[in-house]
């Protein structure tokens, strides 16, 4: 049983319940219901295969019998023959992943709007293992492991669209923000694991082919825990609403929030889907004039460029590099490469729930700001050491260098996985209205894969020319990154979805978003009505003044007992 303490409270609501809120049941409910547990812990799994697949390759090209059959053969100073991977043939098998996933998360939202999020992604997890399968029965063709690669990424790039998409459009808004970023914890999860078993089956394996047939196998598992679990929940309620099955949204928020019919948070919820339906069946268009319509929306095409510049700038935080950098940089104290991803990505995992907390009491600006401070200073550290201070073609002589690189690695992991990590994830869920929420969140996702595949290709490159002084351009970025933030992002820390939509519909000042307060309920109705992302239902109300109550109760907790919502 959940104390007291966890619940959430609808006092303050209760004293103006007028008209048809009369009889409305306000009772307090759990802050966590046992089924959104559940449901964030199992859709969260696509972070997990995202991160995994992620994740598995850096340990597969050291690993010799990988090396024998993919790579380039070669004869050393002694005329023996060595295989290795060049930097084109490495940044063909990490980057086209990223290629394939900028093609998934891009068809993914028409899929998404036609069959349903549910469906779409059992779906995609099918198509993620027949990539996998495609890679285990790789013999020696180089080509089939890229083409499994390949087929994979479409899977994870619609999965790390379809993800926080279904957790937004499903979680009590008291915790949406939380729910959305337990997917870059898993995330940091699939790293993790693909970390531990590549050090597992080198150590075990490490001339046989087992070594990353196994781990690749493992990730087949994950995909089909993740294709047929979902099919024991619902359809998310907005998406079963806008195909006329009501009751079966009804019955999800039911479950979703532990509460019975007649409970004023279950109602206010059916309201608000009610309007936005409204609103989206003013107005029907094919594929290509949805997209033309969605930029000519009231300020959507600040919202679009805002989404993909934030999740650019979470790739050009750098942290790839960490990993990328992490053999050079542990060869100075002797430490096994397979043990430095285990090493890196344990801090990855195990700090990301810092970030879980972060996000609902400190709100995403001031942490998304602080977090670029702390990689700026954590990078500028990093490229000086490991420019002026550390032998790179002796590693082993400059320990002390590699302990100090070590060290600032871990600090900025840190503060990655506890900001930019999760956050950005969060806000790209939040700050499109319904209507327009799929092909705009398929743009922003695919700008980070866009950036993905850019920085995977060509940092084998870079860093050959200019070495650790590629830290310098990521310091620039975080800070970059740190401004955009800054000037054009909107809290929506506490925020309904629809007082997020009037935010940036008004032009809220974002550096005075904090502190802004929502109009009366009424003037919120008439402002999403014009704009086009919320509409009048037939009795005068709307849900815009539903979910301003909503937010009341969510953000101004009555007695000693009542938690921030």
């Amino acid at each position: 049983m959940l104390g007291l303490s966890n619940r959430v409270t609808f006092d303050d609501v209760r004293q103006v319940q007028t008209g048809k809120e009369a009889g409305l049941d306000f009772s307090p409910l759990p802050r966590v219901s046992r089924r959104s547990f559940v449901m964030g812990l199992l859709v969260s799994m696509g972070g997990l295969i995202f991160g995994y697949d992620t994740g598995q390759i850096s340990g597969f090209l050291e690993m010799p019998d990988f090396q024998r059959r993919f790579g380039e053969q070669s004869t050393d100073d002694n005329g023996n023959i060595v295989y290795s991977f060049g930097t084109v043939r490495s940044g063909v098998i990490v980057g086209l992943l990223s290629i394939g996933t900028l093609v998934g998360a891009l068809i993914a939202a028409p899929i998404a709007d036609r069959i349903g999020r549910r469906l779409s992604v059992s779906f995609w997890c099918a198509v993620v293992s027949v990539g996998f399968i495609i890679q285990i029965a790789s013999n020696n063709a180089y080509a089939q492991i890229v083409v499994g690669r390949l087929v994979a990424g479409f899977g994870v790039g619609a999965l790390s669209l379809l993800v926080p998409m279904y957790q937004a459009e499903t979680a009590p808004p008291w915790i949406r923000g939380a729910l959305v970023c337990a997917y870059q914890l898993f995330i940091t999860l699939g790293i993790f694991l693909a970390a531990v078993f590549n050090l597992g089956t080198y150590n075990g394996q490490r001339y046989s082919s087992a070594s990353w047939r196994i781990v690749i196998g493992i990730g087949w598992v994950f995909t089909i825990g993740l294709g047929l679990g979902i099919l024991t929940f619902s359809e998310t309620p907005r998406y079963a609403y806008r195909k006329g099955r009501v009751e079966e949204a009804r019955e999800t928020l039911m479950r979703v929030y532990a509460a019975p019919a007649n409970h004023w948070a279950i109602h206010t919820q059916m309201e608000e889907i009610e309007s936005k339906l409204r609103a989206e069946s003013q107005v029907k268009r094919g594929l290509v004039g949805g997209y033309v319509e969605m930029f000519g929306a009231p300020r959507m095409a600040y919202r679009i460029a805002l989404g993909v510049a934030l999740q650019m700038f979470q790739q050009l935080t750098g942290a790839n590099y960490f990993f990328y950098y992490g053999t050079t940089i542990f060869q100075s104290v002797q430490i096994s490469s397979f043990i430095t991803q285990v090493i890196l990505n344990t801090i990855n995992f195990g700090v990301t729930f810092i970030g879980l907390y972060l996000v609902e009491h400190y709100g995403r600006r001031k942490s998304l700001i602080v977090g670029s401070i702390w990689m700026f200073i954590c990078f500028l550290i990093f490229a000086s050491v490991g420019h002026f201070l550390l032998d790179r073609d002796a590693p082993e002589t400059t320990p002390t260098a590699g302990i100090v690189l070590i060290v600032f690695a871990a600090i900025f992991v840190l503060g990655y996985a506890t900001t930019w990590g999760p956050m950005v994830w969060t806000l790209i869920a939040e700050i499109y209205p319904s209507k327009y929420r799929a092909k705009a969140m398929a743009l922003a996702t695919a700008s980070n894969w866009t950036w993905n595949f850019l920085i995977a290709f060509f940092t084998p490159f870079i860093t050959h020319d200019i070495d650790f002084r590629y830290g310098y351009v990521f310091a620039a970025t975080n800070v970059v990154g740190g401004l955009i933030v800054y000037f054009f992002c909107m809290e929506g820390q506490g925020r309904t979805l629809e007082e997020i939509d009037t935010m940036y519909v008004q032009h809220v000042n974002p550096m005075k978003s904090a502190k802004w307060i929502a109009p009366p309920p009424e003037e919120i109705a008439r402002i999403r009505r014009e704009a086009g992302t919320g509409e009048e239902d037939s009795s005068g109300t709307t849900a815009a003044n539903n979910t301003a109550e909503e937010h009341k109760h969510a953000t101004q907790p009555n007695n000693e007992h009542s938690e921030h919502a």
